[in-house]
């Protein structure tokens, strides 16, 4: 076990309080009332009438006062924090808002999705501060193509419009890529996913999931889900054979499953699929219906695909889906 002296504490914190206090005439903020996002996408569904807005947050306390006051917006049928990334489901089109000052200070005006230009155009209103963040803070996050805003900031309403690319939702499900010597699941594709994201094909979330433990089971018997937002056809067969590839080299179990969907909700069968899973074992056989039923693509046919079918119906949901649903008292 590596361990630290208290000196080597000391400097990992940095420098002394009395330097840094001496020193902090020299800090200049290059920009002290903007806090950009770190990411902004838009998943659509096939028809172009409803959209995810996922907003990846650098400052969570700030992306939280959002979610409380764009929740509110006409447009948002739902909205919800997963991690950093506040995740909004929104009727697409325009939906004047009635601004209110510490009641309803800010939200989305209009969606709108081009299928000529394949982006999706976001109109964000805001007071206030609300105006900073609707404004500015936006229109600087990753992701964004162009943008155009007006002066925010003090007791001013502000409006900015962003475009972004349309994406649609693909997820990655796979399961037993370890053995009782080496591995583990969550953390291989997790660094798969990181490894391959990209602007065309961006990882957005993965959930693990904890699924009834068979006599098979490694250990804890949990699959997982990769959620990404691709651009183009060409990004996501892409990032499927990109994802295999590196499964192959790295999994160190035989019996590895990999699956993919691509579709705007999960269908209910899939999420019965998923319930019994967690509950009972199921065979290969009834994976195997399930799966052609609803066009999920097999890419790695081990055993695996059991467990990973499973996964797809906690997309999004990381802290729900780690939860037992089984009786615990009896494994």
């Amino acid at each position: 076990m590596k361990k630290s002296t208290p000196d080597q504490r000391k400097e990992d914190c940095g420098a002394p309080e009395s330097l840094a206090s001496s020193n902090s005439d020299q800090i200049v903020l290059k920009d002290p009332y903007t806090v950009p996002y770190q990411g902004i996408y838009a998943i659509c569904d096939e028809k172009n009438e409803l959209a995810e807005i996922i907003e990846h947050a650098d400052c969570y306390s700030g992306a939280c006062w959002s979610l409380h006051h764009y929740a509110k917006s006409p447009a948002v049928i739902s909205a919800r924090a997963c991690g950093n990334f506040m995740r909004y489901l929104i009727k697409v089109g325009k939906n004047p808002l009635q601004l209110k000052a510490s009641v309803a200070a800010a939200g989305f005006e209009s969606v709108v999705c081009d299928s000529k230009t394949n982006e999706v155009q976001i109109t964000y209103v805001g007071i206030g501060g609300g105006g900073i963040g609707a404004t500015k803070c936006r229109a600087y996050a990753k992701g964004v193509k162009r943008y155009a805003i007006t002066d925010a900031g003090g007791g001013k309403t502000a409006t900015g419009t962003i475009y972004v690319p349309r994406r649609e939702r693909v997820l990655i499900a796979i399961d037993d890529t370890d053995s009782c010597e080496t591995g583990a699941t969550w953390t291989l594709t997790y660094n798969i996913a990181k490894a391959v994201s990209c602007d065309d094909s961006v990882f957005l979330s993965q959930a693990l999931i904890q699924l009834f433990p068979v006599p098979e089971k490694t250990q804890n018997c949990m699959s997982a889900v990769l959620e990404f937002g691709c651009t183009t056809k060409e990004s996501k067969e892409k990032l499927i054979s990109q994802v295999k590839s590196l499964l192959l080299k790295y999994s160190v179990s035989p019996n590895t499953g990999m699956l993919v969907y691509a579709g705007f909700v999960i269908p209910d069968e899939l999420k019965e699929y998923s319930e019994s899973c967690q509950k009972m074992r199921i065979t290969r056989e009834e994976t195997l219906n399930v799966a052609q039923k609803y066009g999920v693509q097999i890419i790695l046919d081990g055993n695996g695909i059991i467990g990973a079918l499973a996964a797809f119906a906690w997309v999004g949901q990381p802290k729900e889906s780690v939860k037992p649903v089984f009786d615990v008292q009896t494994v």
